[in-house]
């Protein structure tokens, strides 16, 4: 039988062309029955007999309707299919088929075997040779699309034979130049004896080969073969097979020089190929560069606004076929989000990995918080997903509470980061645990997911389960946690879960071990190796990738991402993918990929009357260039004195917004003062009304920072921890003046930082930091004790009712310390300390130009000395012991304040009094009567804050300032 080669040049006529040959082909085997008959009486038009193989389901539709075009009329069309869905519908052969997964693996456990390996590529972890697997495996499938034609025997079974392999490689060889043989790189060589150890039974296209050749051999029916290329090696190999008992006709685009336009050509010199001979060709249709269009911008989201305006105005002129391709994946996805918020809905052919979902976003957290043992970010982001739900939650705390005390799952994590945070807690389960000592309900649920991060990642048998045993757990975390449910319900989530349930089926019978770090790298390639299969319910735009527009037109095409980086696509070398190798491989070469690239641009170009390509023509202020085909246009147009490519660019929809000028604000809300007022507080609304307005009326301040680095007021908290501990010692020892008091103070500091060091081994520094001050501060107080002052409280909280006609308020803070000495009169007088982490000169400064009230706030408070354990533990929270211990004594206000500063200078440290104190104080008492009576009357707290309090200032963005 027969093969003949109708290629048809590229255009929006493609199928109405393929239609017309294939109707002329049926009439030149048509016998006629009726030589008297009229034309149309004679036409058959029963094609069940034919088979027609098509690439994709979209092409068997479009060629359906160009011949019931042709037609005109009613007709049984032949058995239109894809090679995929024929293979489909075929016995399965008695070899099972070797997943990717499983196929994957089993080459990962023979790389992890040979330490050279991870020497030569210079991987430090086992699961750094896995994506070196993945590599070596694509690479190996594409050998085998290549060579299999050559590696099997003759006959009906087309069974692998190792001695044609082997003879296959040795003619691969054979083809290159004689000097270039001897130099065959050792990575080819690699790849190709891999390549053999691969290849086997099991091997999907293998048996798809063989099937293939099994089908040939059987045919019955005359074969159509309908492709935008030529046939690969294997398509080739059936083709040859096919044509031996059965015709076989392949249409084809033509990519010759004379069937393209000569405007084309011309630009594009390595566009034309010099085909073999085939069937009559038919005429290019007219063509001009004016259907292309480009549009400039300068910014990534204007480029996704621009498509998006031009889409829109598209689609009200009537058009209803829109093609998107997508060469910018990112500058894609915004267009999306903008099309969607104007309510059309992309269908999506791009594939967008499974990785990219909120439920693979789920399952990384979950590993994270696992592999982290409870980093508090990662807890916080697993915590925080959609999918842990709140029933798993209620059923924990159904158990210690009553239901109706159950909090939802929103303020429970909430109560859990701010506790977290508070601490400065960066990770750990026992740390965790122990903060949410005081949340027991948040406790218990914490305490439930560690048992189970514990048991997945953290147990004996973590190192040491097979896939199958893996996915098992993984699928019974996943429902202990009571997150199955929720997964399932998602579409992204169903598919995972499915993801997960196949690599258990798929990888039943790999009986090798792997540990968690390896279950999760192996997860991680899966959801990125795995297309999101998104619902697909508006078709008027279509997002694509180029290759994906094959043999289609549409009724308008907007390609994003017209530069030189993303067209053409330029794939990374990596190992054993750099071109040398693919080369000598026998492979296709990245100057061949660019030229089907070119090809396929071209297409896009020749089908469609109307495309507008965009692009950034500059990137963080530089230059982005032009893809080099569109500038190879433009030189062409130029040099022929033809008009330019047109340069486009929508305006965008304007919307009539009303004007209001912004003002600074001065909110008035008296009903939300505040019932306490502290010395920070006091210190904002000095500084700015508004940002006391914001951050103590409206408690909108922000929330704590967490850092693994301790910061300067942690230093400060545990100074003042210390210093309680050191003096109560004192007090409580009746140390005399001549013991060692230095030791002692030595001693107490070093037990605190060695707890501090397991939790944060940085605040290293800060304990050497506090030893070469800790002898100035001794002397400094045993000056002060020498002097008459005796320690009578640390750490105490106190404070104080302010009054006015109709209202009053409540003074509240914690004061580090208070001194006492005794008078020749027999009173006593009393000091309050404030510690700070400064010298002397700045302290001096800071009272010098009265930088806060601080000291004079703390003189106006009463204090409450409460019992308190001066064991060190009892410090490692600050907050833990603030309103549980009975006052004992009240204490009249304060008559001295001093700055203590931490800090030494000149190898010695001090204290600094405040001048004209009880001035301070009163003057102090009556601009705080003053102020909030005030605000409690409805004043206006204006944003007026100085630049340097703005600077930093957390409710900047609600102020506005620069704005008005």
């Amino acid at each position: 039988m027969a093969r003949t080669i109708h290629l048809i040049p590229a255009s929006s006529q493609f199928w109405t062309q393929v239609a017309k040959q294939f109707l002329a082909l049926q009439k030149q085997n048509e016998m006629p029955i009726d030589l008297f008959a009229a034309a149309a009486a004679n036409s058959n038009r029963d094609f069940s007999h034919l088979r027609v193989i098509v690439p994709t389901f979209e092409h068997a539709h479009l060629l359906t309707r160009a011949l019931s075009a042709e037609i005109g009329g009613h007709f049984i069309p032949p058995k239109i299919q894809t090679m995929f869905d024929w293979l489909g519908m075929q016995i399965p052969l008695p070899a099972s088929i070797s997943a990717n997964s499983e196929r994957l693996m089993s080459l990962y456990a023979e790389l992890r075997q040979h330490a050279w390996l991870k020497t030569l590529f210079g991987a430090r972890r086992n699961t750094d040779l896995l994506p070196l697997a993945q590599t070596l495996l694509t690479l190996s499938d594409e050998l085998t699309q290549v060579w299999l034609p050559q590696a099997v025997g003759e006959g009906n079974t087309h069974q692998l034979e190792p001695q044609k392999m082997q003879a296959t490689w040795h003619e691969a060889l054979a083809q290159l130049a004689l000097p270039l043989q001897k130099i065959v790189s050792d990575e080819t060589q690699l790849v190709w004896t891999l390549w053999q150890s691969q290849l086997d039974q099991h091997d999907k296209t293998v048996q798809e080969f063989q099937q293939m050749m099994r089908l040939a051999a059987t045919a019955s029916m005359e074969l159509f073969w309908v492709a935008p290329t030529m046939p690969n090696a294997i398509e080739h190999a059936f083709l040859q097979a096919y044509e031996r008992t059965q015709p076989v006709h392949i249409f084809g685009i033509d990519w010759r020089s004379e069937a393209l336009p000569h405007a084309m050509r011309k630009a594009w010199s390595t566009l034309p190929e010099a085909l073999a001979e085939s069937k009559i060709t038919l005429q290019a249709p007219a063509f001009d560069w004016s259907r292309l269009h480009l549009c400039e911008v300068s910014s990534l989201e204007e480029e996704a606004e621009q498509a998006a305006q031009c889409i829109i105005e598209w689609l009200q002129a009537g058009k209803q076929k829109i093609a998107v391709i997508a060469q910018d994946r990112v500058i894609s996805r915004r267009l999306r989000a903008l099309l969607e918020r104007a309510q059309i809905y992309v269908a999506d052919e791009t594939g967008w990995k499974l990785s990219t979902t909120r439920a693979a976003a789920c399952l990384s957290a979950w590993f994270e918080m696992v592999a982290t043992r409870a980093d508090t970010m990662a807890l916080l982001d697993f915590l925080k997903s959609p999918f842990l739900p709140v029933l798993t939650l209620n059923s924990l705390m159904a158990e210690v509470t009553d239901s109706d005390d159950i909090p939802d799952k929103a303020e429970l994590v909430m109560e859990i980061e701010l506790a977290l945070r508070r601490n400065n807690v960066v990770g750990g389960w026992d740390a965790v645990l122990s903060i949410l000592e005081r949340l027991p309900q948040a406790r218990i649920w914490i305490a439930q997911i560690s048992r189970l991060a514990h048991s997945y990642g953290s147990s004996a048998s973590a190192s040491r389960r097979s896939l199958k045993e893996w996915t098992q757990i993984s699928i019974q975390t996943l429902t202990e946690l009571g997150m199955l449910t929720a997964l399932q319900d998602d579409r992204a989530g169903a598919q995972l879960v499915q993801m997960l349930q196949a690599l258990g089926t798929d990888c039943h019978a790999l009986d090798m071990h792997f540990s968690f770090s390896e279950w999760r790298a192996f997860i991680n390639l899966q959801m990125e190796s795995t297309p999101f299969k998104q619902e697909q319910i508006d078709q008027r735009v279509l997002m694509l990738p180029l290759n994906g527009a094959r043999l289609r037109s549409f009724d308008a095409v907007y390609l994003i991402g017209g530069d030189a980086k993303h067209l053409p696509s330029k794939p990374q070398e990596t190992l054993f993918f750099t071109n040398a190798v693919r080369r000598e491989c026998g492979l296709v070469t990245r100057e061949e990929r660019q030229l089907q690239q070119l090809r396929d641009f071209a297409e896009v170009i020749l089908s469609n009357n109307e495309v507008v390509l965009s692009w950034q023509s500059q990137i963080n202020g530089e230059l982005n260039a032009l893809s080099p085909w569109i500038e190879q246009v433009k030189l062409y147009l130029a040099r022929q004195d033809h008009a330019a490519l047109a340069s486009t660019k929508r305006a965008m929809t304007m919307h009539q917004l009303s004007v209001e000028r912004l003002v600074q604000p001065r909110p008035a809300a008296a009903e939300l003062m505040p019932a306490t007022l502290s010395a920070s507080g006091l210190s904002s609304l000095i500084a700015c009304p508004y940002q006391f307005f914001a951050g103590r009326m409206l408690k909108l301040s922000a929330i704590d920072e967490l850092s693994d680095m301790p910061e300067k007021r942690d230093y400060g908290d545990w100074l003042h921890a210390i210093l309680k501990t050191y003096h109560d010692r004192l007090l409580s020892d009746q140390l005399s003046l001549t013991a060692d008091r230095i030791g002692l103070l030595h001693t107490i500091s070093d037990t605190w930082f060695a707890r501090v060091l397991k939790h944060s081994p940085a605040a290293l520094g800060y304990s050497m930091r506090w030893r070469k001050v800790i002898p100035a501060y001794v002397a400094w107080a045993n000056q002060r004790e020498a002097d008459g002052w005796q320690f009578a409280f640390g750490e105490v909280w106190a404070e104080a009712q302010l009054a006015w006609d109709d209202g009053g308020i409540t003074l509240r803070g914690r004061i580090d310390r208070i001194d006492e000495r005794q008078l020749e009169s027999g009173e006593v007088e009393r000091a309050v300390l404030d510690y700070k982490t400064k010298n002397r000169t700045s302290l001096k400064a800071r009272l010098k130009n009265f930088e806060d009230h601080q000291l004079a706030f703390y003189g106006l408070l009463q204090a409450k000395i409460e019992h308190a354990d001066s064991d060190l533990g009892e410090h490692l929270d600050k907050h833990a012991s603030e309103h549980n211990s009975p006052i004992i004594q009240i204490l009249e206000p304060v008559d001295t304040a001093n700055y203590v500063a931490l800090e030494i200078e000149r190898e010695k440290t001090g204290d600094v009094e405040a001048e004209d104190y009880s001035r301070w104080k009163n003057e102090l008492e009556l601009a705080i009567r003053k102020n909030m009576q005030a605000i409690q009357h409805g004043a206006g707290l204006p944003a007026q804050g100085v630049e340097s309090v703005c600077q930093y200032c957390e409710v900047r963005g609600l102020c506005r300032k620069g704005a008005w």
